[in-house]
């Protein structure tokens, strides 16, 4: 790592980022520099806390350079952007484990009669509750040319990280109070869930008809159709990096992610 990396360990120094490190990160990631001029400088600021905050772990040999935890903290920024408490979303761990590539996770579920089931999945990335976030550098690259189709495995495992913050993943983050004119939680919840639920269930219904009757597949990874949460995950990917698809096939959930996470980017 660079100088200016190590020197944000300092408990009581904030370097900037080098402007030529800065600058490669946004070329690379265009959606995070088509955002408006004082969300890049804020997004900036609060990627030097991050970088300051957490601990970087190359895993199977990988190398944490610049690069590297430069673009996976601007990445991880921009759902708490506006969000009310910023980085305290993020405040349940430290850790941040990369992978060269995907790994094979060994999995283990319990059915409904009791019967273990065990199996491995190929994961591009994984979030801990109250644990440490996984990605994969191949992934993590590969956003910089995904934007398209609505794919960013950063973002994915943050905004699950968001949406443990109210305990499970379950697809409803904690909402602020009077959250779409509710006046307690269960009316924020409700009011949530009333809009991303239906949605749910409509993505889910197109991907089980794409698979089994060879229907038009959905735009968004059909990854999202395994469980509400990952609905929610995976709808957080496509509203920051192709807002414009998004919008155009999700309405109601863009407007609902607008309440949410604050000013929406400029452009259409």
């Amino acid at each position: 790592m660079l100088d200016w990396l190590r020197r944000l360990r300092h408990p009581r120094a904030l370097p900037p980022i080098p402007e030529a490190a800065w600058q490669a990160t946004l070329a690379r990631y265009a959606f995070l520099a088509e955002r408006p001029a004082a969300d890049v400088e804020r997004l900036r600021a609060l990627t030097a806390q991050f970088l300051r905050d957490k601990q970087f772990h190359g895993a199977q040999g990988f190398v944490i350079t610049d690069e590297v935890a430069l673009a996976i903290a601007a990445q991880a920024v921009l759902p708490v952007l506006h969000l009310r408490g910023g980085l305290v979303w993020y405040d349940d761990f430290v850790g941040i484990v990369v992978h060269p590539s995907e790994v094979v996770a060994q999995r283990k579920v319990v059915d409904e009669a009791s019967v273990v089931h065990e199996y491995e999945e190929v994961v591009a990335g994984e979030a801990m509750d109250h644990g440490p976030v996984m990605l994969s550098w191949q992934d993590v690259l590969a956003s910089g040319v995904t934007s398209e189709g609505g794919y960013n495995v950063v973002i994915h495992e943050f905004a699950h990280k968001i949406d443990m913050r109210g305990g499970d993943a379950d697809g409803c983050p904690p909402l602020p109070p009077g959250f779409a004119g509710s006046r307690n939680a269960r009316e924020a919840r409700a009011a949530w869930l009333g809009v991303l639920q239906p949605a749910y269930e409509a993505f889910r219904e197109q991907t089980i008809m794409a698979e089994r009757f060879g229907a038009e597949p959905p735009w968004l990874d059909d990854y999202g159709a395994t469980s509400i949460g990952e609905f929610f995950a995976v709808a957080c990917e496509a509203y920051f990096v192709n807002r414009a698809n998004f919008g155009r096939d999700f309405p109601g959930v863009l407007e609902l992610f607008d309440r949410f996470f604050g000013p929406s980017p400029s452009r259409s």
